[in-house]
């Protein structure tokens, strides 16, 4: 796992089970990742954002009192949010469909299943260097542009039906 240089890469991982963060932490020390940061519910990492600003968070989806969920809906769209463009990968178990929609839905970057591998990690890090979108607002949402890859050679008024034909 060479190419990337991420030796000065701050890193947030926001996990109730410390033997995951642990493991995290090894897996991003042997990424070449010196600045690790760790808190073990959505409060306390959104406290923590307030004294460092990390280049990437890495967050678990089910965390009593604050679920990940609510801590990515706090990051993206809160008022006192320090960071709202920085990039998050959802860590979960929970694998079902609406969930990865939900997560989505809330301006996750990526999504994790669990268990999960250096290999798996080291992926998602790399497709948020080489694919970074851009970030949308409106009312309920603001976040990495949740659409796909689009054709960008059409020039139409109604790109949507072009493609129906």
């Amino acid at each position: 796992m060479s190419g990337y240089d991420f030796e000065n890469l701050s890193v947030l991982i926001c996990d109730d089970s410390r033997q995951i963060r642990s493991l995290l932490k090894t897996f991003l020390s042997g990424f070449g990742v010196k600045n690790v940061y760790e808190a073990n519910d959505g409060d306390l990492a959104f406290q923590e954002m307030q004294n460092i600003d990390p280049d990437l968070v890495i967050t678990d989806w089910n965390m009593p009192p604050t679920s990940g969920l609510d801590f990515v809906k706090r990051l993206r769209l809160g008022d006192d949010s320090p960071n709202p463009y920085v990039p998050i990968i959802m860590l979960t178990g929970y694998t079902e469909l609406y969930r990865v929609k939900q997560a989505r839905d809330a301006g996750v970057t990526s999504f994790l299943a669990k268990p999960l591998s250096a290999h798996s990690l080291y992926k998602r890090m790399v497709s948020i260097v080489d694919d970074q979108r851009p970030f949308v607002r409106n009312v309920r949402y603001f976040g990495p542009d949740r659409r796909g890859a689009r054709d960008t050679e059409y020039g139409g008024a109604d790109r949507r039906a072009a493609g129906a034909k």
